[in-house]
């Protein structure tokens, strides 16, 4: 019988969320009349919301779904990937209809995702050296 916990690091479980938020993302900016979003969320927040969420999946993905994965050159290609991502969106506005590419927007994809990947690549530094600490090993 299969290890539960492999199946969670199989290439479907690792990159289905990145794709999943990528898809959301995609479908939200080919609405051509996109109204105001819920409870008030400015347009730049929304952005941020969203490129936050595929920050975090992203470094997920890349460290293989082990939070011992996570470093800070796969956080930095999390971030650099959801900021490509973000400038492939923008361009994608231009052909929609009622919609336009902005460069702040690409700035709030940018900011969402770096806080979302240093927040959990600071977990992760935290955790391993919880984790690895000499009290944890019965040393004093």
């Amino acid at each position: 019988m299969r290890d539960p916990r492999q199946t969670l690091r199989t290439p479907f479980f690792l990159w289905g969320p990145v794709a999943l938020q990528m898809v959301l993302i995609f479908g939200a900016s080919s609405i051509s009349d996109l109204r105001a979003l819920p409870g008030g969320i400015s347009d730049k927040s929304g952005h941020g919301i969203g490129y936050a969420i595929l920050g975090a999946v992203l470094v997920r993905a890349l460290a293989g779904g082990l939070l011992n994965g996570v470093t800070w050159r796969r956080a930095g290609l999390a971030v650099l990937l959801a900021t490509l991502y973000g400038v492939s969106d923008e361009f994608h506005q231009a052909f929609v209809p009622g919609r336009s590419p902005d460069r702040l927007d690409v700035l709030a994809d940018c900011v969402g995702a770096a806080v979302a990947v240093v927040v959990i690549a600071g977990v992760a530094r935290a955790w391993g050296i919880l984790k690895f600490s000499p009290r944890s090993h019965g040393q004093h």
